[in-house]
């Protein structure tokens, strides 16, 4: 992937309010994740904004930045107001509403199932990221907690479950991989099995 030099300011910016937050297996600079998702997807989906939005798609929720904050710097990196309102728009349909600390009385599953509903409301281009960000998570997490990994997998193809709305070879793509985690995970609990 070959960054503008408005997304390479914007990639600095990313990097800027990420900070020293670590990938949690890889413990790789978190800003290394955007980035891959924001490659996948642009490989993919050529629309306008998609790099922006891949790269943007974890400030809501993980830093300092808000809405007014990635605005002006948008604006001040030279996005005109459409480009930012589209950035905008695609951040905020990927941060998470139903988050435990604003819905404590839900358990986990009822959570992550309203969320899912949730994401198969929001724009194709937003739902594109999306399923680069669940290709991008996937590897990493089977690689690096596959006990957890069985549990996630399956909350995220409740979410694909929804989502239909994105490019349609990167949906194939995210399945593809989630799937090939899912066989990864049952041939290594075999291979356990045989070993007891």
């Amino acid at each position: 992937m070959t960054l503008s030099g408005e997304q390479k300011n914007l990639l600095e910016f990313v990097k800027e309010c990420h900070g020293e937050q670590k990938r949690k297996y890889s413990m790789a600079p978190y800003w290394t994740h955007v980035y891959s998702v924001a490659d996948i997807a642009s490989f993919y989906v050529k629309d306008a904004g998609v790099v922006e939005i891949a790269l943007c798609h974890d400030l809501f929720e993980d830093t300092f930045c808000n809405e007014k904050v990635l605005t002006a710097r948008l604006r001040e990196i030279g996005y005109g107001p459409s480009m930012t309102e589209t950035i905008i728009l695609g951040v905020t349909e990927l941060t998470d509403v139903y988050v435990k600390e604003k819905y404590p009385e839900l358990n986990r599953k009822e959570r992550k199932h309203k969320e899912a509903i949730r994401l198969g409301q929001i724009g194709k281009l937003a739902q594109s990221v999306k399923y680069a960000d669940l290709t991008d998570n996937a590897t990493s997490i089977v690689a690096g907690d596959p006990g957890f990994a069985r549990i996630y997998l399956r909350e995220k193809i409740d979410i694909l479950n929804q989502m239909r709305q994105g490019n349609i070879n990167l949906l194939i793509d995210c399945c593809y991989t989630l799937k090939s985690c899912l066989k990864q995970l049952d041939m290594e609990l075999k291979g356990v099995r045989k070993q007891s």
